[in-house]
């Protein structure tokens, strides 16, 4: 087989599963404000690729579809930037607004390749705008990685303030820590476009398809596989617990949450809680289902929630982020989504009603 079907063959295919994740991520229900962000990211990345498989094997290929590569090009830098602000603000308190700065930028893209189109102006789109192109990408990622370093600066010395062990609060690399992930890729497509002259003007599609194709594999093999044989909990016991064997275990178990605040764990889980309290795990369900009515998730999660309320009672300017670590919370979504089902209102507008029936 010649050489040069196996080059366009791996080069593009970064691309179109770049456009098959976008089209994924923009058809599902966004489990969190970044969502979108990825979504048009990926997007971005694939149009810019795609563009360059298309002139690397046919430079003969219409202006047009070159302008419409580097104008997604342009785009790149502040999808990633929105990306990792989304990340690091999933409440939206100070990064709502992004979009309406990229729908701007989009805008100003449509009109000025309209006023100056790629197929008049060769001179102009083949240098001045595709150095600025290049170094305006290269901006974003840097304002990227500082937000993610601040970010970070200021997680560390409120943890070393409260005492708190990082390395504890799992949760971080689903928000953070895969935006940082994400920078480092984006930066080695930028790395490859930008050092395309000493390598090649292919290495940018390339490695794309490097990156689509590990984080393919990584959710794939890091799904957790479930044995049809496996059981999913432990059965019941079938005797009803005694009502005096039930007030002592309840004051035990309330005792402990209360003395050791074992919810602020986010993995916390039955059996752990059960090992603590030296009783079956089945036990344990069935004194929370038969004797207080409520499962141990709703159980677990009404004691954070008080806790979020407690801190957000106190600590007027605690951001949210901290707020829904120190009371247990795997990640922001589940935070915001399980106070707001709980109270009927976001955290930050609890806080507001609050503050202002304090002040009334």
């Amino acid at each position: 087989m010649d050489v040069s079907y196996l080059l366009f063959f791996f080069a593009g295919l970064g691309a179109f599963n770049g456009l098959a994740i976008a089209a994924w991520l923009l058809w599902h229900r966004p489990a969190s404000p970044a969502q979108p962000w990825l979504a048009a990211l990926v997007l971005m990345l694939s149009v810019r690729t795609g563009k360059s498989v298309l002139f690397y094997f046919w430079p003969d290929i219409g202006k047009l579809v070159l302008q419409v590569g580097l104008s997604a090009c342009f785009l790149i830098g502040p999808c990633l930037l929105g990306f990792v602000r989304a990340c690091l603000d999933p409440l939206g308190e100070r990064s709502g607004r992004d979009h309406f700065l990229v729908l701007g930028l989009l805008g100003l893209t449509l009109v000025f390749g309209w006023l100056y189109p790629y197929s008049v102006h060769l001179a102009l789109w083949q240098g001045p705008i595709w150095h600025s192109i290049q170094y305006f990408w290269l901006s974003c990622l840097l304002l990227s990685l500082a937000c993610l370093v601040q970010h970070w600066r200021h997680r560390l010395a409120w943890a070393a303030a409260q005492r708190r062990d990082l390395s504890k609060a799992r949760y971080l690399n689903l928000g953070p820590g895969f935006a940082a992930a994400v920078t480092a890729g984006v930066a080695l497509v930028w790395a490859a476009y930008f050092w395309s002259g000493w390598t090649s003007y292919i290495a940018g599609a390339l490695s794309f398809t490097v990156l689509v194709c590990l984080s393919i594999g990584l959710a794939v093999f890091r799904r957790p596989a479930l044995s049809p044989t496996a059981p999913i909990h432990e059965p019941y016991q079938q005797r009803k617990i005694a009502p005096a064997e039930a007030e002592a275990e309840l004051a035990a178990l309330h005792r402990l949450m209360a003395e050791e605040q074992l919810y602020r764990d986010p993995g916390l889980s039955l059996n752990k809680l059960a090992r603590r309290l030296s009783m079956p795990p089945a036990r344990l369900s069935q004194l929370l289902n038969d004797n207080q009515d409520i499962s141990f998730r709703q159980y677990l999660n009404q004691l954070r929630i008080d806790a979020a309320k407690q801190l957000l009672s106190e600590g007027a300017a605690l951001p949210m982020e901290q707020v829904a670590e120190a009371s247990g919370f795997l990640s922001m979504s589940t935070f915001y989504s399980s106070f707001k089902k709980a109270e009927g209102a976001t955290p930050a507008a609890w806080r507001q009603a609050r503050q202002v029936a304090e002040g009334s």
